[in-house]
């Protein structure tokens, strides 16, 4: 069945659709709450997820800053430290192998900062769900407007070691961006 109907608060029906379809009025989204009952309604439900959309590639960037922010945490402190040997002499070998882990409250500020970001989307797939042609538009608006705003490509590179070949020349690290 291709509409489903349902009394919203106002009496009147909901038009719900699994296929592609362009409501506005007497549209619903999520809850029969969210209903909308004149273009004001519906103009700010496309703002609104338009926020949301970019409210997700926020949490995403967050997410992106705290890990390297621990991992700066870390450098500090490891390179402050003086490297020992099993005989009790200074480490004259330049490789080792320091492993890290993060404490507790690090650990627990990812999660909740990841659990922040698959909330978040979650709740866009499942507005993408109802195939409202405004809807997914303002999906994709938002996922570009939050792309722009927060997360900026910054590149940094070693121009000592480039002058001495192309090895030391980082870029993007991360070959697949795909989903977080």
């Amino acid at each position: 069945m291709d509409m489903h109907s349902h009394v919203g608060p106002e009496g009147a029906g909901c038009k719900i659709s699994m296929l592609w379809n362009w409501y506005t009025i007497d549209a619903c989204f999520l809850t029969p709450d969210w209903h909308i009952t004149n273009n004001g309604m519906f103009a700010a439900t496309c703002v609104g997820v338009i926020l949301l959309v970019m409210l997700v590639e926020l949490f995403r960037r967050l997410g992106k800053e705290y890990d390297a922010f621990v991992l700066r945490q870390f450098r500090r402190e490891s390179s402050s430290r003086r490297c020992v040997d099993d005989d009790g002499g200074s480490s004259s070998s330049s490789s080792f192998v320091v492993t890290f882990r993060a404490t507790f409250l690090q650990q627990l500020t990812r999660s909740v900062l990841h659990a922040l970001t698959f909330g978040t989307a979650y709740i866009v797939m499942l507005l993408a769900m109802y195939f409202n042609g405004y809807v997914i538009i303002c999906i994709f608006i938002g996922a570009g407007l939050g792309k722009f705003f927060c997360d900026w490509l910054e590149v940094k590179m070693d121009v000592e070691a480039r002058h001495g070949g192309d090895k030391g020349v980082k870029g993007i690290e991360e070959p697949s961006v795909c989903c977080g």
